[in-house]
């Protein structure tokens, strides 16, 4: 069946009735973002083009890592958009109805669950908390160059090299594993001060694009009104902790604690939603 002209209904994120996105916000695709409303929630969505976002098309697209990044992008600046408005449960990345009707049946199904996970965030943010340690370096105790009549045995000053290779391996692994307890250190007393924490594996630098290897990678949830106190107890943490870069981002949606049930794969859903 073509699909030249159809428009499928691309979700973001639901919330309470009555909450409306700003005037003017544009999503993926450029999209203008509107609401469905269903009892007592609504979801924010846009009318995108079935033929980039059906089942055949998202296929392809989420081969794509450029489509990808900049669909990514746009979801994210709606619902953190959002957020700063009013309490929102984000959804994964393409999430797509094949109509309105489709998107209300959602929100009647899982009314009780999504009600019950925006009253349990309500009026809270993520915060996210990044440590670096740099990499080792990667020099190597040189050899003694030859040549000289005044050099120490070459048995002796192959063991001499050998002693200093020791030393200089025991020595970052030593950095390491510090690096490793001033992070775990640092978890613990954020878990301590937010309502919910959530420990994210490691980033790679080579996606991440940060220089040093990541020692933590932790989500905490914090009350609005308390997001001053936790910035200054992570920046306490940082200089309490020399040789980690500790890196403060947020506020965010509350992605990392949003349990929000998905949409099911029938009944009139067209797509299914990647990695959120």
């Amino acid at each position: 069946m073509s699909t030249q002209g159809a428009e499928l209904m691309y979700t973001y994120a639901v919330a309470r009735a009555g909450c409306r996105p700003p005037d003017g916000l544009l999503g993926v695709a450029d999209a203008p973002v509107e609401t469905v409303v269903e009892g007592a929630l609504t979801a924010l969505v846009s009318r995108v083009p079935a033929a980039d976002f059906d089942e055949e098309a998202l296929r392809a697209h989420l081969e794509d890592m450029a489509w990808l990044e900049r669909t990514a992008r746009a979801h994210r600046s709606v619902v953190d958009t959002a957020a700063a408005e009013f309490c929102v449960l984000p959804l994964r990345l393409v999430t797509v109805h094949r109509d309105v009707r489709g998107v209300r049946q959602v929100l009647a199904q899982r009314a009780e669950e999504f009600l019950s996970a925006l009253v349990s965030l309500d009026g809270r943010m993520e915060w996210g908390v990044k440590a670096y340690v740099e990499d080792p370096g990667t020099a190597k105790p040189s050899v003694p160059a030859s040549g000289s009549s005044r050099q120490a045995p070459a048995d002796g000053s192959g063991r001499d090299f050998l002693r200093r290779r020791l030393a200089h391996r025991q020595a970052q692994e030593q950095s390491q594993r510090r690096a490793d307890e001033l992070a775990a250190a640092a978890h613990e007393a954020l878990d301590k001060f937010a309502e919910r924490s959530r420990l994210h594996r490691p980033q790679d630098p080579r996606l991440s694009g940060a220089s040093g290897r990541n020692v933590l990678n932790g989500a905490y949830l914090i009350p609005r009104e308390q997001a001053g106190a936790f910035a200054g107890l992570v920046g306490e943490l940082a200089d309490r902790s020399p040789g980690v870069r500790i890196e403060l981002t947020g506020p965010w949606a509350p992605y990392s604690f949003t349990q929000a049930p998905q949409p099911p794969d029938a009944g009139g859903d067209a797509g299914r939603g990647g990695a959120g």
